[in-house]
Protein backbone atom coordinates (compact mmCIF):
# COMPACT_ATOMS: atom_id res chain seq x y z
CA UNK A 1 0.00 0.00 0.00
CA UNK A 2 1.05 3.44 -1.19
CA UNK A 3 0.93 6.65 1.18
CA UNK A 4 -0.32 9.59 -0.15
CA UNK A 5 -0.25 13.46 1.31
CA UNK A 6 -2.34 15.93 0.78
CA UNK A 7 -0.33 19.27 0.53
CA UNK A 8 -2.88 21.52 1.33
CA UNK A 9 -3.92 20.38 4.89
CA UNK A 10 -1.93 17.37 5.68
CA UNK A 11 -3.97 14.54 5.74
CA UNK A 12 -2.76 11.23 4.82
CA UNK A 13 -4.53 8.45 2.73
CA UNK A 14 -3.53 4.78 2.34
CA UNK A 15 -3.98 3.28 -1.04
CA UNK A 16 -2.91 2.67 -4.31
CA UNK A 17 -4.54 5.77 -5.47
CA UNK A 18 -5.02 8.76 -3.95
CA UNK A 19 -8.57 10.17 -3.24
CA UNK A 20 -10.42 11.98 -5.91
CA UNK A 21 -11.10 14.97 -2.93
CA UNK A 22 -9.42 14.78 0.36
CA UNK A 23 -11.72 14.36 3.03
CA UNK A 24 -10.36 17.11 5.25
CA UNK A 25 -9.93 19.90 2.91
CA UNK A 26 -11.44 19.39 0.20
CA UNK A 27 -8.98 19.45 -2.03
CA UNK A 28 -8.57 17.48 -5.57
CA UNK A 29 -6.44 14.33 -5.87
CA UNK A 30 -4.11 16.78 -7.61
CA UNK A 31 -2.90 17.76 -4.31
CA UNK A 32 -1.91 14.64 -3.07
CA UNK A 33 1.95 13.55 -3.27
CA UNK A 34 3.84 10.06 -2.29
CA UNK A 35 5.06 10.37 1.80
CA UNK A 36 8.08 8.53 -0.32
CA UNK A 37 8.87 11.12 -2.76
CA UNK A 38 11.99 13.33 -1.98
CA UNK A 39 11.45 16.69 -0.50
CA UNK A 40 12.90 19.66 -3.02
CA UNK A 41 16.49 20.61 -1.81
CA UNK A 42 16.45 23.43 0.36
CA UNK A 43 18.15 26.61 -0.58
CA UNK A 44 21.06 27.19 1.11
CA UNK A 45 21.81 29.54 3.60
CA UNK A 46 24.77 30.84 1.52
CA UNK A 47 22.19 31.60 -1.30
CA UNK A 48 20.95 34.91 -1.35
CA UNK A 49 18.69 36.59 -4.31
CA UNK A 50 19.90 38.92 -6.51
CA UNK A 51 18.51 42.15 -4.81
CA UNK A 52 18.81 40.75 -1.32
CA UNK A 53 22.73 41.23 -0.07
CA UNK A 54 23.95 40.70 3.22
CA UNK A 55 23.37 42.51 6.17
CA UNK A 56 20.38 44.16 4.19
CA UNK A 57 16.85 43.29 4.81
CA UNK A 58 14.21 43.96 2.48
CA UNK A 59 10.36 44.49 3.80
CA UNK A 60 9.08 41.48 2.03
CA UNK A 61 12.55 39.38 3.75
CA UNK A 62 11.12 41.16 7.40
CA UNK A 63 7.66 40.09 6.45
CA UNK A 64 8.52 36.61 5.41
CA UNK A 65 10.38 35.98 9.23
CA UNK A 66 7.46 37.50 11.17
CA UNK A 67 5.02 35.39 9.27
CA UNK A 68 7.60 32.38 9.72
CA UNK A 69 7.34 33.01 13.52
CA UNK A 70 4.05 33.38 13.68
CA UNK A 71 3.29 30.03 11.90
CA UNK A 72 5.96 28.81 14.02
CA UNK A 73 4.69 29.51 17.56
CA UNK A 74 1.04 29.04 16.00
CA UNK A 75 -0.15 32.54 16.48
CA UNK A 76 -3.67 31.86 15.09
CA UNK A 77 -4.63 28.77 17.06
CA UNK A 78 -3.77 31.06 20.26
CA UNK A 79 -5.20 34.21 18.80
CA UNK A 80 -8.24 32.21 17.65
CA UNK A 81 -9.26 31.09 21.61
CA UNK A 82 -9.80 34.61 22.69
CA UNK A 83 -13.40 35.33 20.78
CA UNK A 84 -13.75 32.11 21.13
CA UNK A 85 -14.02 32.09 24.99
CA UNK A 86 -15.33 35.71 25.38
CA UNK A 87 -17.74 35.97 22.66
CA UNK A 88 -20.42 32.62 24.31
CA UNK A 89 -20.24 34.20 27.44
CA UNK A 90 -21.16 37.65 25.89
CA UNK A 91 -23.86 35.99 24.28
CA UNK A 92 -25.39 34.49 27.15
CA UNK A 93 -25.28 37.46 28.87
CA UNK A 94 -27.03 39.64 26.61
CA UNK A 95 -29.88 37.10 26.61
CA UNK A 96 -29.96 36.89 30.51
CA UNK A 97 -29.52 40.89 30.21
CA UNK A 98 -32.43 41.20 27.46
CA UNK A 99 -35.35 38.86 29.54
CA UNK A 100 -34.48 39.60 33.27
CA UNK A 101 -33.71 42.69 32.77
CA UNK A 102 -29.77 43.04 34.23
CA UNK A 103 -28.52 46.35 33.38
CA UNK A 104 -24.83 45.31 34.52
CA UNK A 105 -25.25 42.17 32.45
CA UNK A 106 -25.58 44.09 29.01
CA UNK A 107 -22.79 46.14 29.79
CA UNK A 108 -20.43 43.52 30.72
CA UNK A 109 -21.76 41.71 27.27
CA UNK A 110 -20.97 44.90 25.60
CA UNK A 111 -17.51 45.32 27.43
CA UNK A 112 -16.60 40.96 25.81
CA UNK A 113 -18.06 42.13 22.42
CA UNK A 114 -15.48 45.19 21.91
CA UNK A 115 -12.52 42.31 23.42
CA UNK A 116 -14.04 40.20 20.73
CA UNK A 117 -13.58 43.08 17.83
CA UNK A 118 -9.98 44.36 19.25
CA UNK A 119 -8.92 40.82 18.68
CA UNK A 120 -10.41 39.75 15.38
CA UNK A 121 -7.90 41.68 13.08
CA UNK A 122 -5.24 39.52 14.98
CA UNK A 123 -7.05 36.50 14.20
CA UNK A 124 -8.12 37.11 10.68
CA UNK A 125 -4.15 38.00 9.94
CA UNK A 126 -2.89 35.17 11.78
CA UNK A 127 -5.28 32.81 9.66
CA UNK A 128 -4.06 34.25 6.64
CA UNK A 129 -0.60 33.81 7.59
CA UNK A 130 -1.25 30.18 8.65
CA UNK A 131 -3.27 29.75 4.97
CA UNK A 132 -0.61 31.09 3.36
CA UNK A 133 2.46 29.31 4.70
CA UNK A 134 1.52 25.58 6.02
CA UNK A 135 -1.96 25.67 2.94
CA UNK A 136 0.07 27.13 0.18
CA UNK A 137 -2.70 29.55 -0.23
CA UNK A 138 -4.88 26.73 -1.55
CA UNK A 139 -8.92 28.28 -1.86
CA UNK A 140 -10.89 25.00 -1.26
CA UNK A 141 -14.30 25.30 0.43
CA UNK A 142 -13.21 24.31 3.62
CA UNK A 143 -10.99 27.59 3.44
CA UNK A 144 -13.55 29.67 2.04
CA UNK A 145 -16.29 28.54 4.50
CA UNK A 146 -13.36 29.19 7.40
CA UNK A 147 -12.58 32.72 5.99
CA UNK A 148 -16.67 33.30 5.54
CA UNK A 149 -17.40 32.74 8.83
CA UNK A 150 -13.90 35.23 10.62
CA UNK A 151 -15.65 37.95 8.67
CA UNK A 152 -18.49 37.51 10.05
CA UNK A 153 -18.11 37.40 13.10
CA UNK A 154 -16.10 40.48 12.66
CA UNK A 155 -18.84 41.94 11.21
CA UNK A 156 -21.32 41.11 13.26
CA UNK A 157 -19.27 42.14 16.46
CA UNK A 158 -18.95 45.73 14.98
CA UNK A 159 -22.57 46.33 14.41
CA UNK A 160 -23.66 45.26 18.10
CA UNK A 161 -20.99 47.36 19.52
CA UNK A 162 -22.34 50.49 17.29
CA UNK A 163 -25.77 49.77 18.07
CA UNK A 164 -25.23 49.87 21.64
CA UNK A 165 -23.33 52.96 21.45
CA UNK A 166 -25.98 54.59 19.70
CA UNK A 167 -28.97 53.06 22.00
CA UNK A 168 -27.39 51.72 25.10
CA UNK A 169 -30.73 50.29 26.30
CA UNK A 170 -31.78 47.90 22.77
CA UNK A 171 -31.45 44.62 24.86
CA UNK A 172 -33.83 45.87 27.69
CA UNK A 173 -36.24 47.61 25.42
CA UNK A 174 -39.60 46.12 24.24
CA UNK A 175 -39.96 46.83 20.53
CA UNK A 176 -38.95 45.20 17.51
CA UNK A 177 -35.46 46.13 17.38
CA UNK A 178 -34.53 44.06 20.30
CA UNK A 179 -35.29 40.88 18.02
CA UNK A 180 -32.85 41.65 15.70
CA UNK A 181 -30.59 42.54 17.96
CA UNK A 182 -30.16 39.52 20.02
CA UNK A 183 -30.27 37.09 16.15
CA UNK A 184 -27.32 39.12 15.64
CA UNK A 185 -25.76 37.61 18.50
CA UNK A 186 -27.16 34.51 17.75
CA UNK A 187 -25.30 35.16 13.84
CA UNK A 188 -21.95 36.08 15.58
CA UNK A 189 -21.93 32.74 17.99
CA UNK A 190 -23.36 30.52 15.03
CA UNK A 191 -20.46 31.88 12.58
CA UNK A 192 -17.56 31.15 15.31
CA UNK A 193 -18.61 27.87 16.16
CA UNK A 194 -18.92 26.74 12.04
CA UNK A 195 -15.12 28.43 12.11
CA UNK A 196 -13.68 26.48 15.41
CA UNK A 197 -15.28 23.44 13.53
CA UNK A 198 -13.57 23.95 10.30
CA UNK A 199 -10.14 24.87 12.41
CA UNK A 200 -10.59 21.82 14.09
CA UNK A 201 -11.18 19.36 10.99
CA UNK A 202 -7.20 21.10 9.84
CA UNK A 203 -5.91 20.44 13.18
CA UNK A 204 -6.91 17.36 14.31
CA UNK A 205 -7.64 15.66 10.99
CA UNK A 206 -11.26 14.23 12.01
CA UNK A 207 -13.17 13.01 8.75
Amino acid sequence: MKKWECTVCGYIHIGDEPPEKCPQCGADRSKFIEVSVEEPAQTKPEERPPTEKAGTSSPQSIFDRIAGLMVKHHAHPVSVHIPNGVLPVAVIFIFLAAFFHFESLGLAALYNTIFVVLAMPLVLFSGYIDWKKRFGGNLTKLFITKMTCGAVVLLTSLIIVAWRMIDPHIAMGSYAGRGLFLFIHLLMLSAAVIAGYCGGKLVFNAD
